[in-house]
């Protein structure tokens, strides 16, 4: 069976983030200056093809530990598994 997942991967708490830190200060010009605390992270989707969820649930967090995401900096979550059709 071929199932989806949604993977988010995030900076660990307390590392700074550059990123979401420009994101959040351009949002006050843009007229939103009740936002803070703002991160950015990456988000990836991916089929898998197994014979159990649990089998493919494994395969997505093996390549989320050794491909998407930098264990010593970032952590990630996954977030969706849904069932395809055939």
């Amino acid at each position: 069976m071929k199932r989806r997942f949604e993977v988010i991967i995030s900076l660990k708490e307390g590392l700074l983030d550059p990123q979401g830190k420009a994101v959040e200060g351009s949002l006050p010009m843009l007229g939103w200056d009740n936002v803070s605390h703002v991160r950015v992270g990456k988000h990836v989707e991916m089929t898998i093809e197994a014979d159990s969820e649990e089998v493919a649930r494994a395969q997505v967090e093996e390549i989320a530990t050794r491909v998407l995401s930098n264990p010593v900096i970032e952590v990630f979550h996954i977030i969706a598994a849904e069932e395809l059709p055939a």
